[in-house]
């Protein structure tokens, strides 16, 4: 009888029989309506080029293909053998973002710099997306070492991690990502238990360094802009408000339900720039309307209750921050790139999980569940 139960007690415990559904449903789910919104953000322009409406949905559809291979190797790996490796993980994250300042080697400079691989057209790599991944590993791992909350020392150690690829991807002019790097930082750090002090000293720090920025000229004309017109909208110039102020049309024009899929007189005639990508959530706020909103923030808020459900499920240190790094990451995104759109937040190139157009993007964001699923899977081992 001892044998027939331990027998049954493998079988209950083996990782697959405690997969996560309503977590990769959810996921599956938002993919499929960015996908919807793709098109009808991008299909008018394609076809007065003379080029086929559904270029970029294919191309997001083999993204999320290659996303959806990469979920069940992440899931199929113990997650306790990222931690092993969370060194070499973190720091072939920096080689990526060191390889955008060589020349030749990156698409361009700046934001959105990619390097491209042979057959570029489908291999494009975004290191600040990538280095997403590598900081929440390496600073799980680092945290989930500690015998108590982590005191100053800790703090400045894990800080001066999260430093270094803030540094490097900043250099880049991708403020975006740094913000999500800090909040990727926070969140673990408070899930860890860092005195509320302590993050005081580096809220200080953070808005120091901001202002020395501002002074040093390291933020652009163009970036500083946008913070104006945030700040003061009144006095912005019309320019500079473009963005937003489109943005609100089209959003506004939705009204409750919305004028209906690819009927959106704002999105069919491209008056939102970047709107498959950075400002992917007007094309929902104009055809699908308040309740469409309602509708795809709603997935979202399913996707982040599980992922923290996750975090505190787990029977580990390392599986806790490491799915509360992935919350974080999830959560400032789909915060500052809605409230951008509508006007609460300043306009940053933060794009929205799953829904914005970007191969990177897709990978890191599939990459992200299947450590939520891995961890979810295997908190009985």
């Amino acid at each position: 009888m001892d044998l027939v139960a331990g027998r049954a007690l493998a079988q209950e415990r083996r990782p697959i029989r405690h997969l996560d559904p309503v977590l990769l449903l959810t996921a599956i789910a938002l993919i499929g309506v960015g996908l919807l919104l793709i098109y009808s953000a991008t299909h008018q322009t394609l076809e007065a080029d003379g080029l086929d409406p559904y270029a970029r949905v294919k191309k997001q559809l083999v993204s999320a293909a290659i996303g959806a291979v990469l979920v069940v190797v992440i899931s199929s790996i113990d997650y306790r053998f990222f931690k092993v490796y969370a060194g070499f993980i973190f720091g072939a994250s920096l080689v990526l973002l060191g390889l955008l300042q060589i020349p030749g080697v990156a698409s361009s400079s700046g934001p959105g710099a990619t390097i491209d691989l042979p057959g570029a057209d489908l291999l494009q790599i975004n290191p600040p997306e990538f280095a997403k991944i590598g900081l929440i590993v390496i600073l799980a791992a680092s945290l989930s070492e500690l015998r108590s909350t982590p005191d100053v020392r800790d703090v400045v150690r894990l800080v001066l991690v999260a430093a270094t690829a803030m540094l490097l991807v900043f250099i880049n002019i991708e403020i975006g990502s740094v913000i999500v790097l800090v909040a990727i930082t926070v969140g673990e750090l408070v899930v860890a238990g860092t005195r509320p002090r302590h993050l005081a000293v580096l809220a200080a720090t953070a808005l120091v360094a901001l202002l020395l920025a501002f002074q040093t000229g390291a933020i652009r004309d163009y970036q500083f802009d946008r913070i104006r017109a945030f700040l003061d909208p009144q006095n912005a110039p019309e320019s500079v408000r473009y963005n937003l102020d489109q943005s609100l049309i089209a959003i506004g024009s939705g009204g409750l339900t919305g004028r209906g899929y690819l009927t959106g007189t704002q999105t069919n005639l491209d008056y939102v720039p970047e709107q498959h990508t950075d400002f992917i959530f007007t094309v929902v706020g104009e055809e699908f309307g308040f309740v469409g909103a309602v509708v795809v923030l709603a997935l979202f808020g399913v996707l982040l209750f599980r992922a923290f459900r996750i975090a505190y499920l787990s029977r580990d240190p390392f599986g806790s921050y490491l799915a509360a790094g992935v919350a974080s990451m999830f959560a400032i995104q789909v915060f500052v790139n809605v409230g951008m759109t509508i006007g609460i937040m300043p306009i940053t190139g933060i794009p929205l999980p799953f829904l914005s157009f970007g191969g990177s993007a897709m990978l890191v964001n599939c990459i992200a569940v299947g450590l939520l699923l891995n961890v979810h899977m295997r908190r009985f081992t």
